[in-house]
């Protein structure tokens, strides 16, 4: 673990100390640490640069060295702020619950994948969706959310008869444009299925 996600760790567990960021609810900090990553990254203007993550690792060790008790203070409200949006955006479905929902869109997406694979400069045009959830408020699951919205716009039907340039312009301004309404929506957009046993072994 690194500095970064041994500090929201222990954030993560003065917010909430039911959680267990080091074994069943990894995946919480796991999250945690891309979002404040994204989120610095964009009120940095490392957005779409090449070298944003090298940048971006040298100014969080200056801060954390210059002022650490700063660095510590913002992690706190930031930590509790996000924290606030898990627990609205993210849903764990258990055994078959909401299965119908959750299939549809999941076949969705796993229709997206070939498509997704040979989408041009991926990585710059998720930054860019990541961005726009950013502005318009969204700090949770912005990783996950971009991806997913991208895959979903890949498959609609009118993006599938275009080609090149023009598909790619077309899926980035239809993603943008869901992403500011999802933004700006209420309750839980990530749904994460778990066996029922796993779900009892591991929650109290």
């Amino acid at each position: 673990m690194n500095f970064l996600e041994i500090m929201l760790g222990e954030k993560l567990k003065e917010a909430d100390p039911a959680l267990d960021v080091t074994h069943s609810d990894r995946k919480v900090l796991q999250v945690a640490c891309q979002d404040f990553t994204n989120y610095l990254k964009y009120h940095w203007n490392l957005i779409g640069k090449e070298a944003s993550q090298c940048e971006l690792v040298e100014k969080l060790e200056k801060l954390f060295k210059e002022d650490s008790v700063e660095l510590e203070d913002f992690l706190t409200v930031w930590t509790g702020v996000w924290l606030k949006k898990w627990k609205e955006r993210v849903k764990l479905l258990i055994g078959k619950q909401n299965a119908n929902k959750w299939s549809k869109v999941s076949k969705n997406i796993r229709k997206a994948q070939p498509l997704w694979k040979k989408l041009e400069r991926k990585k710059e045009v998720q930054e860019v969706v990541v961005a726009t959830l950013i502005r318009n408020g969204e700090i949770c699951g912005t990783e996950i959310l971009s991806e997913n919205l991208l895959k979903m716009a890949l498959v609609e039907k009118r993006v599938q008869n275009l080609k090149g340039k023009e598909r790619i312009l077309t899926v980035v301004n239809n993603t943008l444009r869901k992403a500011r309404g999802m933004a700006q929506s209420k309750g839980p957009l990530i749904f994460v299925k778990i066996d029922k046993g796993y779900y009892g072994a591991t929650h109290r």
